[in-house]
């Protein structure tokens, strides 16, 4: 690796994969680090958001793909023909670790291949807290999901404070040195790109580009929730008169999914077994908390006085606790994949029953998380996990509360009680 460069845990991802594979795709949102990560391990690089780089590979695209392997084609989906040429590549017999694909959009309706059996795509997110405090995570999701339930130890300096910060900063590594005015001017700059540029980019110039703004805010005041996308409409109007039409808003959502900006996390489904009457809308998230802090204008100030800035959207709790639940979940789903698990959320018809997030590997076996913004959690805070334990039984391989307090242990009744930043990979 090189100087400078932090490893991520996706390393250990593509450490595994490019030693059998030919050909690996990087996808994620812009600014998580997909290019840093994949310029470690390239020979030849060719970045396609250079015009004269996009120049000559729409020219002579072979001759792009045969400079010294590996190849990384960054920002592949400027070209996508890209792809196709590089599943052929594959077909013909390409050496484990030739091609490496970064892509910060989806392409549509571009006649490329699916590439399945030949391109491995892996979902790059921003840092998660073991990586920003690396070196301190005592308790290993992937031992959890072993299901031996050991006894845990470990305590962090980190408090609700120290969270509060993380979700303001993001887990874009570029802007990890800033704070205060520049930092923000960042994050504001990031949105505006996806407002101003990005859009136009994958073919949808905007109209109104402040109906965009405000719709994104009101996805952002639903971060952590099912709110139904019909009501997130409703609370982007902003004091309008005329609320945006469907056929308005739904590009929205489009758009941002292919921009990997929408990270929701869909209802589980069970593989093994059956719980009657569950949900399946998706829980609500940005790529980052940090974007949704923004677009909500929250500040450290009145995230922990309990404010709530932004639309009015129903949610169970503060927007710190929702925001913490973000953060939470952006790191779980790192820890996960590095683990080949699934993650997704449980919630049956109406909410009588909820688990914020549920850890499932390839045997249908699961671990269960809640997230609490307390430092230390009651009785009352379990019992959607005891519940859980009580229909899944032996099937449930752990439960597991998430917290901003300083201790990991296990409670007397066998749930693990886990500081968010000592949960890793």
């Amino acid at each position: 690796m090189g100087m400078g460069y932090h490893r991520r845990i996706l390393d250990d991802e593509l450490d595994d994969l490019t030693r059998a594979l030919p050909a690996i795709a990087l996808e994620g949102a812009k600014g998580v680090g997909k290019t840093a990560t994949a310029s470690q391990r390239a020979r030849s690089v060719h970045r396609l958001d250079e015009p004269a780089t996009r120049a000559i590979a729409q020219a002579d695209l072979a001759r792009l793909l045969v400079t010294p392997a590996p190849v990384l084609v960054d920002e592949w989906q400027y070209v996508p023909p890209v792809w196709d040429s590089v599943r052929r590549a594959v077909d013909a017999g390409a050496a484990p670790g030739s091609f490496l694909l970064t892509g910060s959009a989806s392409p549509r309706d571009t006649g490329a291949h699916s590439g399945g059996g030949r391109i491995v795509s892996l979902r790059m997110r921003p840092l998660s807290l073991a990586e920003r405090y690396p070196g301190t995570a005592a308790v290993s999701l992937a031992t959890l999901l072993e299901g031996e339930r050991p006894p845990l130890d470990g305590r962090t300096d980190c408090g609700l404070v120290d969270y509060v910060e993380e979700i303001l900063h993001s887990g874009f590594p570029g802007i990890q040195d800033l704070r205060g005015r520049p930092l923000r001017a960042q994050l504001d700059g990031y949105l505006a790109r996806i407002v101003d540029r990005d859009f136009a980019d994958l073919g949808h110039p905007l109209r109104n580009p402040s109906a965009l703004r405000r719709w994104m805010t009101a996805y952002a005041a639903a971060t952590a929730t099912t709110t139904s996308f019909e009501k997130i409409r409703d609370a982007s109007t902003g004091g309008h008169d005329a609320k945006p039409a469907r056929t308005t808003v739904q590009p929205y959502r489009d758009v941002l999914e292919r921009l990997f900006m929408l990270d929701e996390v869909p209802g589980w489904k069970p593989s093994r077994n059956h719980i009657a009457e569950l949900g399946l809308p998706p829980k609500h998230h940005l790529a980052d908390p940090a974007l949704a802090a923004r677009l909500l204008g929250a500040t450290a100030d009145t995230l922990l006085e309990g404010q709530a800035p932004g639309p009015p959207v129903v949610r169970d709790g503060t927007l710190l606790g929702a925001l913490f639940e973000s953060l939470v979940t952006l790191s779980v789903r790192v820890y996960a994949q590095a683990a080949e698990a699934r993650v997704g959320h449980l919630r049956t018809h109406r909410g009588a029953h909820e688990i914020d997030l549920v850890v499932e590997r390839a045997d249908g076996r699961v671990v269960a998380i809640e997230v609490k913004l307390a430092a230390t959690p009651q009785d009352a805070d379990v019992k959607q996990l005891e519940w859980l334990r009580g229909r899944l039984g032996d099937e449930l391989l752990d439960a597991v509360v998430v917290t901003t307090g300083r201790e990991s242990y296990r409670r007397p009744d066998g749930i693990a009680v886990v500081p968010a930043a000592l949960l890793g990979p």
